[in-house]
């Protein structure tokens, strides 16, 4: 594996986190790593059009993404493919496929994940056979998504033939919301119900969605008595999702159930040596072992710290020290602070759950449903990010009273529905997991 792709991986990874789903495939994941020059990476875009675009509205962006990985600033410089073909100082680096790095070879086992490997490992071996459907469910950065993306990479290498359909929970409700308003639902089942095997990471985010749990139930219903294989993650059990469909969470139980938990110390020194060695970099078994001693919760951040030490060594020249590593180390445990999650964010996601616009949310119109979904936003607004209720106010459009006798009404809503409440309670968490 090329180095440079795979601190390109960890850029993308930050870049598709901060922006839409539509806007990420429309112009950043089409983007190809050209070369790092000291601290000036150069990045290959398909067309000129695209390069205007990205320069335009998303330098900044990738900017930031290099940063979070280096931790020091690197300039972006974006090239066409024509420019990058013809430069020769600047060769082309061939991408790997989306997700095609995460296998089972590269997957560290300890006694924190070897149950959920193993049956990965089975559900791989025999998809619709071995044990269907398939759950796993962890805090997030453990591994889950490496498990689930290694299945499909496994299925594809042992059973080419067969089509493997790979998605997320929120994207997969933005599809069914999408296929309602555009009146496209035929074509959306046509597509997930013809799959040999169907993969969905992060399946919490459709628990209290009204209409994606519907066709969700569906399309799990045709493709199990088909016979056909179904995998799903979560950070937390079916049980626990309040407000996940009884039938729904039925389903998800009927299978196999198996969880990752925390990596201990061995495990996560076999984790940075394993991410070293595929960037060919070698760092001294005392650092090793202390940032295994300092970083025990996430497969992620051992990663990431990877990344970080060999781009610092690679622009500085410097072998990796106690030093350098403990100040790296500090400002992934900064970056643990969860950014904000803005209110922008928190009408987007409760109108696409209450079938509304963010425009209506924000507007004057007093429909029953629009009131509806516009006091529950102000709710979960105030939950999520504790800000002060003239500030919410002002997002809304609406003075400190208003926001107040919102609030107070979904609170009284939700002594009486126990079922809104789950709703919302699902919503807080989920929203709150973005950050």
């Amino acid at each position: 594996m090329n180095s440079f792709n795979d601190v390109w991986d960890s850029v993308c990874a930050y870049c598709r986190n901060s922006m839409h789903e539509v806007a990420y495939n429309t112009w950043i994941s089409s983007l190809q790593p050209v070369q790092l020059d000291g601290s000036c990476a150069v990045i290959r875009a398909k067309s000129d059009y695209q390069k205007t675009i990205v320069e335009d509205h998303y330098r900044s962006l990738l900017q930031q993404g290099l940063e979070e990985v280096f931790g020091f600033p690197v300039s972006v410089r974006v090239v066409a493919e024509e420019q990058a073909e013809a430069a020769p100082a600047a060769p082309a680096v061939e991408m790997e496929p989306s997700a095609a790095h995460y296998t089972f070879d590269n997957f560290v086992v300890g006694s924190s994940n070897k149950f959920a490997h193993a049956a990965s490992l089975a559900v791989a071996a025999a998809p619709g056979k071995a044990y269907n459907p398939f759950f796993i469910y962890g805090n997030p950065g453990l591994g889950k998504t490496h498990l689930l993306n290694a299945i499909r990479n496994e299925i594809h290498r042992r059973y080419p033939t067969l089509s493997v359909i790979y998605t997320q929970g929120e994207p997969f409700m933005n599809e069914v919301i999408a296929a309602i308003q555009t009146a496209s639902t035929p074509a959306l089942r046509e597509k997930y119900r013809s799959a040999d095997v169907l993969i969905i990471d992060d399946i919490q985010f459709i628990a209290g969605k009204e209409s994606t749990q519907v066709e969700f139930f569906n399309t799990f219903e045709a493709l199990y008595h088909a016979g056909k294989q179904v995998i799903f993650s979560s950070d937390r059990l079916p049980k626990d999702m309040k407000s996940l469909d009884e039938r729904i969470q039925g389903r998800l139980e009927m299978g196999l159930i198996a969880d990752i938990q925390q990596p201990d110390f061995e495990v996560r020194v076999l984790i940075i040596r394993q991410k070293a060695q595929a960037l060919q970099f070698q760092i001294p078994e005392v650092v090793v072992q202390y940032i295994a001693n300092q970083l025990k919760n996430n497969v992620r951040q051992l990663e990431g710290i990877v990344n970080k030490l060999y781009a610092y060594s690679r622009l500085t020249g410097e072998e990796p020290s106690l030093t350098s590593v403990n100040n790296l180390i500090n400002e992934i445990r900064k970056d643990e602070l969860p950014e904000p999650v803005t209110i922008d964010r928190i009408i987007a996601t409760v109108a696409a759950a209450y079938d509304v616009s963010p425009a209506d949310i924000c507007s004057a119109k007093q429909t029953a449903e629009i009131a509806n979904a516009r006091h529950i936003c102000i709710y979960v607004a105030r939950e999520v990010t504790g800000l002060p209720l003239k500030t919410i106010g002002k997002s809304f459009g609406r003075n400190h009273a208003t926001i107040s006798a919102s609030i107070k009404k979904i609170q009284t809503d939700m002594r009486r529905n126990s079922r809104l409440r789950a709703n919302i309670e699902d919503m807080v968490k989920n929203i709150s997991g973005m950050a």
